[in-house]
């Protein structure tokens, strides 16, 4: 049965259900290693105590939605997603860890029918920059969220903070003028500035809205070979309309730039998140 989605996402479930889910399931490993720095925080604002019930929102392969259910131990934790593919390896990897207070739906939190003041805390790694009516889909959460609720979400900060997102797009732009993500829209950019993020959730039933600034390196690779296979797979779109000679430069650009950020730990560049807080009125 197909997926009911808002016409506003239906991009987002074409992408997230087709190629783009299918690579990062390929990949999660390496997705869950490169944003761990923020494991810890987001879980610890989360306060999840053991009869917690949990909302995951785009919970991608359930490595959050699994170590949410951990803590809340005697309660119960949904992960929802656009991805059937993430959804099924996400389900695969909780039967593997035994957690039998887990469940995994392919859902539009947009507009997905929640139970009613239902959870007790909404969590989002990375997860909710990409809803075509943020308005609708946070009072969709919230109307799911019991009065006094916790949420709590990570999401990125304005571009010139992100080290990764600028160096790999200038340098697989191969002299090309391409435009970062934007800041309004499904993006990755679309919860980065905080008076905006502030009016939204304070307009969707939200209370003491806190934005607390982390910066943590991010990890792309074991070394240059590794890091570089990742990166120009996750951009294979920017490099898909260069010539062959203009691929190679490119590629060259940027091997070198991957062996200056070589450290012991791997290869690291410098990211910076906002972790939000509020509560629901």
């Amino acid at each position: 049965m197909a997926t009911p989605v808002d016409p506003s996402n239906v991009d987002q479930l074409r992408a997230w259900d087709g190629n783009q889910g299918d690579f990062w399931t390929s990949r999660a490993d390496r997705f869950n290693e490169g944003v761990a720095a923020y494991q810890d925080d987001l879980l610890d604002a989360a306060r999840i105590d053991r009869a917690a019930k949990v909302l995951d929102i785009g919970c991608g392969s359930g490595q959050t939605t699994r170590d949410v259910a951990r803590r809340a131990v005697d309660g119960s934790v949904l992960g929802v997603d656009l991805s059937s593919s993430m959804i099924e390896l996400a389900r695969g990897l909780a039967a593997r860890e035994e957690l039998s207070n887990v469940a995994f739906e392919q859902v539009d939190a947009q507009v997905h029918d929640f139970p009613e003041a239902h959870f007790d805390v909404a969590i989002s790694r990375h997860g909710v920059m990409f809803f075509g009516d943020p308005v609708a889909a946070f009072a969709n959460i919230a109307r799911a969220v019991r009065p006094g609720g916790r949420l709590a979400l990570l999401t990125w900060q304005p571009a010139e903070r992100i080290e990764w997102m600028i160096k790999f797009r200038t340098l697989l732009a191969a002299g090309r003028d391409l435009p970062l993500p934007p800041s309004t829209g499904p993006s990755p950019l679309s919860l980065s500035e905080p008076d905006v993020v502030r009016e939204l959730l304070s307009t969707t039933g939200f209370d003491d809205v806190r934005l607390h600034d982390l910066a943590e390196p991010m990890y792309f690779g074991r070394d240059v070979d590794d890091a570089c296979d990742f990166i120009a797979e996750q951009h294979a779109w920017l490099l898909a309309d260069l010539a062959e000679d203009e691929k190679a430069r490119a590629i060259a650009d940027l091997r070198e730039d991957l062996a200056e950020h070589q450290t012991e730990r791997g290869v690291l560049y410098d990211s910076a998140a906002w972790l939000i807080e509020a509560r629901r009125r």
